[in-house]
């Protein structure tokens, strides 16, 4: 895993997943909202992606949709991140192309067992 995307515009989870992911090794990026998670997506190419819901301007889901459908993000792994995290929530992320979702609050192993589970 060399590269590693979180979109997320809560500066305390920001931190807390960065401070988490550079436990891998991998190359860390922020985005603070969804339209600027999906053009580093696009520049960046990451070899995964850590996307949180509720944003201001363009939504998780949204983001997610649009990375997901990209000709050239299309393989990348999403895992959305968020307090909603219902049945119906997870069937939704499921169906905006989203590998895989992890509670709100997480716990350090549970981001690493996504690293581990996408490389």
């Amino acid at each position: 895993m060399n590269k590693i995307l979180i979109v997320e515009d809560d500066p305390i989870q920001q931190q807390k997943l960065h401070g988490i992911l550079k436990q891998t090794g991998a190359q860390v990026f922020i985005a603070t909202n969804g339209q600027q998670g999906i053009t580093m997506a696009e520049q960046e190419k990451p070899d995964l992606i850590f996307m949180d819901i509720v944003m201001p301007g363009v939504d998780g889901f949204s983001a997610c949709r649009h990375i997901t459908g990209g000709e050239s993000t299309r393989d990348i792994p999403v895992v959305i991140v968020s307090s909603k995290h219902q049945e119906a929530d997870r069937v939704w992320a499921q169906l905006q192309g989203a590998s895989s979702l992890v509670a709100k609050p997480f716990s350090d192993q549970d981001i690493l067992d996504q690293v581990k589970e996408f490389s």
